[in-house]
């Protein structure tokens, strides 16, 4: 596995952090995961800029120090040559680290059939500071676990009062009445950047999309649901699980072309 971390590249999996670090005390972390086209960081469906505004964001808000992006880039460059997707973290002190993966190898299957979602009812899957990408997602990645263990996929995150708000991994997007929803970032979620990309597509096609907040309940109105990232792009929600219910949608419904068309290369 190559990597990238504070200015040089290695080979392995594992680097040196004190462990008074408050990366490895606290989760003390922004990151972002972008998927490379074309091997390409400029590729417009790479979202470079909006990645880095991402992260220059997050660092400005803690008042953490920012790294040399110039080198981030440099780093990214190198590591791009064996993965399509990146994970770029940085860290209080001004250093960054640049891991990569490839894509799920069913992703084809993934969103041409879709997956089975369980909502993660409960306190313990609460994602703090929502509208960050921070490395304390602790939450996120139980409810993800806990989806598993019921056979599921993806975990569906809601508030306190049961209001969908994001999967684990992504956002949420629900067809009815002959238009697109997906909850408001007043509901307290990460403001996802294919999130942000497909509203942007939608609205230059003359398509409006309702961001009012989700109620428990709201999925027995859909048609076709589903949940966006970077990495995976779309993937309808085929089966939805809960503690006491289980409910089948279309994930073939031909209103997700409209979302997927976002990610069609010129």
């Amino acid at each position: 596995m190559a990597y990238w971390f504070d200015g040089q590249l290695y080979s392995g999996t594992e680097i040196s952090l004190a462990v008074d670090n408050p990366a490895f005390l606290y989760g003390a972390t922004v990151f972002t995961t972008l998927r490379v086209y074309s091997s390409c960081l400029d590729h417009p469906l790479t979202l470079w800029a909006a990645h880095k505004t991402r992260l220059t964001q997050a660092l400005q808000s803690f008042s953490w120090l920012a790294p040399d992006w110039h080198q981030v880039r440099q780093g990214a460059e190198l590591v791009l040559k064996n993965y399509s997707i990146l994970r770029i973290t940085c860290l209080p002190d001004g250093r960054a680290l640049i891991t990569g993966r490839n894509l799920p190898a069913d992703l084809d299957q993934m969103q041409t059939h879709g997956i089975t979602a369980w909502v993660a009812q409960g306190d313990l899957y609460q994602r703090p500071l929502p509208a960050y990408k921070t490395g304390n997602y602790l939450g996120a990645w139980l409810a993800l676990q806990a989806a598993q263990q019921h056979g599921a996929r993806e975990a569906i995150l809601v508030d306190a009062r049961g209001q969908w708000l994001e999967t684990s991994t992504g956002n949420l997007w629900g067809w009815a009445n002959d238009q697109w929803h997906t909850p408001g970032l007043g509901a307290g979620l990460l403001p996802g950047i294919a999130r942000l990309h497909i509203l942007s597509h939608l609205k230059q096609q003359g398509q409006r999309v309702n961001q009012s907040p989700w109620p428990p309940g709201i999925v027995q109105r859909f048609e076709a649901l589903a949940y966006s990232n970077s990495g995976v792009q779309v993937v309808p929600i085929h089966t939805v699980l809960s503690d006491r219910s289980r409910l089948e949608i279309n994930p073939q419904h031909p209103a997700l072309e409209a979302l997927r068309a976002a990610f069609w290369e010129n």
